[in-house]
């Protein structure tokens, strides 16, 4: 686990550090870049000088060329100092502001200021206020200028960063505390007599309905990384703000563009961390019209398929037989599927799907008994499982009016047991969206094997996938990022 380290210009700047915190003058820092060897110690910038090329800035600046990560980054720096740079955080602040606002019984009269420490505030009313701030810009304490317009009410008019000598004596107990939780999780002891090297965020939301990873499968990742020395923790999308503590991200949520996966993996790459799943790869592989046109210009082979438009729906019809599979580009377990077994059928269903997307794929019904699922990591087969159609349906999964989701059987292979033409197909065709954790769906016939989808955020549940491989699986994984975050 890396070293924290506090850059200090005066030892009265922080006069009761921590325990447990290395603090340095900001000068020594700066004059001595040898001090931490080969170390990636994380560093809290607290200089008083912010401003270009002042000492604080080139702290913050050689931090990154010395491979340290640092907070504030110069390029937060900049931001700050250039309203037109900061204009979208600002934006973003202002949005959680207003509704922060109307959530409170007596709202201010007047212009007011916000003190946010590390993401936190004095005044629990603004604590959304505060942590926004702190998610956009990323130091140690920010103020947030809000004025309120005759006309148009309360907006933000700035945000500027403090340094630790313009605190007055009643905040330093807050930045105190706020400054001891933000380093509180690197610096606890480990549970095991194992020395911790490295810290793993697993985000996760225990609440949702068909969660890629099962708690168990969840808690053997977190017995395996202690056995090898890495620190793993379940994360909440509430614990965004938390995000830059740890040395990488792996995302165990249901992805989405349009919720906090695309977020947090977004921000992880913006930190320089390694992440599963990457922001391309759920880009990509959330759309299947993607994956569609890729199979195609690749040729690998797929089931006949065909990218429509509500005028185009005609080619359906005139290029495949019934029954035909209806795809949304974005469903996941099943969901946004359909299967039209006449003309009829077909354009009640084509309709449907018209309303939440401008294009469907319309797909060459293929029958099997089961699909292929091949779990590909960093290029190569990591786990080949076979999912059996759920009872009387045609899918693997059987989402019913009641909105329960009824699912089918599994058998899980050992990958030296797996058709050679399985394997190829499946790594060639994960290839296409670049070097993470996918899982290929495919189907086979009498006709050869067909990739039908490449997933990101593949099922990982305790005694399916890992049936064959157990805590090998989880050690594969996990030597996949002490790799990426080693060369980092």
């Amino acid at each position: 686990m890396s070293t924290l380290v506090v850059l200090v210009d005066r030892p009265e700047d922080l006069p009761i550090p921590p325990e447990g915190l290395q603090v340095m003058r900001t000068r020594d820092y700066l004059t001595n870049p040898n001090t931490f060897g080969d170390a990636t110690p994380r560093i809290v910038n607290l200089s008083r000088d912010l401003v270009y090329l002042g000492q604080g800035y080139y702290a913050s600046l050689l931090a990154e060329a010395r491979g340290h990560r640092v907070i504030p980054s110069a390029a937060a720096i900049l931001s700050l100092k250039e309203r037109g740079r900061s204009w979208t955080g600002m934006r973003a602040v202002e949005r959680v502001l207003l509704r922060s606002l109307a959530r409170i019984k007596e709202a201010p009269e007047a212009s007011f200021s916000i003190d946010a420490y590390f993401g936190r505030t004095a005044d629990p009313r603004y604590e959304r206020v505060a942590r926004e701030a702190f998610d956009r810009f990323r130091a140690p304490i920010l103020r947030v200028q809000i004025r309120r317009d005759p006309e148009w009410g309360f907006y933000v008019k700035a945000i500027r960063p403090r340094t630790v000598d313009e605190l007055h004596a009643a905040e330093q107990p807050v930045f105190a505390a706020a400054l001891e939780a933000y380093t509180r999780r690197t610096w606890r002891a480990p549970k095991g007599p194992k020395r911790v090297r490295y810290t793993l965020a697993v985000l996760h939301d225990p609440k949702e309905a068909l969660p890629p990873s099962d708690p168990k499968a969840l808690a053997t990742l977190e017995r395996v990384g202690a056995q090898m020395g890495v620190s793993v923790e379940m994360i909440q999308p509430k614990d965004y703000s938390r995000l830059a503590e740890f040395d990488a991200l792996f995302i165990r949520m249901t992805t989405a563009l349009d919720n906090p996966t695309y977020r947090f993996a977004r921000k992880a790459e913006d930190e320089g961390m390694p992440v599963l799943d990457d922001p391309t790869s759920i880009l990509r592989c959330t759309n299947k019209v993607f994956l569609a046109e890729m199979l195609i210009a690749r040729k690998i082979p797929a089931p006949k398929t065909l990218v429509l438009d509500s005028r185009s729906l005609k080619r359906a019809t005139d290029e495949l037989s019934f029954p035909i599979v209806l795809k949304i580009p974005d469903g996941s377990f099943s969901r946004g599927v359909m299967k039209a077994d006449n003309l009829d059928t077909l354009k009640r269903m084509s309709k449907e799907l018209f309303t939440d997307s401008d294009l469907i794929l319309a797909q060459e019904f293929m029958p099997t008994e089961f699909d292929w699922r091949v779990g590909v990591l960093d290029g190569k087969p990591l786990f080949v499982s076979q999912y059996t159609m759920a009872p009387k349906h045609w899918q693997i999964y059987n989402h019913g009016a009641s909105g329960n989701a009824k699912h089918g059987g599994f058998r899980t292979l050992a990958i030296e047991d797996t058709p050679k033409q399985v394997l190829d197909v499946a790594t060639a065709a994960a290839r296409l969206m670049g070097l993470g954790l996918y899982g290929v769906d495919l189907k086979q016939n009498d006709r050869g094997v067909f990739v039908v989808e490449v997933n990101d955020n593949p099922n990982i549940d305790s005694g399916v996938e890992d049936k064959v491989l157990k805590d090998g699986l989880y050690r594969t994984l996990l030597e996949s990022f002490i790799r990426r975050i080693d060369a980092g």
